[in-house]
């Protein structure tokens, strides 16, 4: 008499549905195939959230009376700082750790531009929008490389979701 097969107890379970994390790093790496884009996004993305979190810290914030003493630490940058940080926490908390440290080290570079600005060098928004305007011509010679131009709302999305996957880099490379 033949033994029957029996059902494996692996193939009973629900398939691991995808977070919708690892479908924006899977629409972000499709875009970034070409070693040269690949290196450019890993030198250009961070340069370009420093130009883009000095801009908006450089842009002046009305002063609110209910803050009181604390209205010079509340500026346009905290309200982006804090809309950030909980998308990425939303997506990846373990990963919105790491864009917040590396939000501490922007704000220590951004403040000791204010400083220089104060002793007579150059304004924080011209130095911000330098670094802003060569990050977008490295992040777009990127592109060039890679051969492909996706629409700007999809260059907008990838933007948003890089120094996520930058650190989902990291993390996979010297973690697991």
């Amino acid at each position: 008499m033949a033994k029957q097969a029996t059902p494996s107890k692996a193939n009973t379970s629900a398939p691991k549905q995808d977070r919708e994390v690892d479908k924006l790093f899977a629409q972000y790496a499709a875009y970034h195939q070409h070693p040269i884009n690949r290196l450019l996004q890993k030198i250009f993305v961070p340069l370009f959230c420093f130009g883009l979190l000095g801009l908006v810290w450089a842009t002046p914030f009305p002063h609110l009376a209910f803050l009181g003493r604390y209205a010079g630490y509340i500026n346009w940058a905290s309200l982006l700082i804090g809309i950030a940080i909980y998308y990425y926490y939303k997506l990846s908390p373990v990963l919105s750790y790491f864009i917040l440290f590396t939000v501490f080290g922007f704000s220590y570079g951004i403040i000791s531009l204010e400083k220089w600005e104060a002793a007579g060098g150059p304004k924080l928004w011209q130095v911000s929008l330098l670094i802003f305007a060569a990050a977008l011509v490295g992040i777009s010679i990127g592109y060039v490389a890679e051969k492909k131009n996706p629409q700007l709302i999809t260059r907008i999305k990838q933007l948003i979701i890089a120094p996520l996957y930058l650190w989902h880099l990291v993390v996979n490379k010297f973690i697991r």
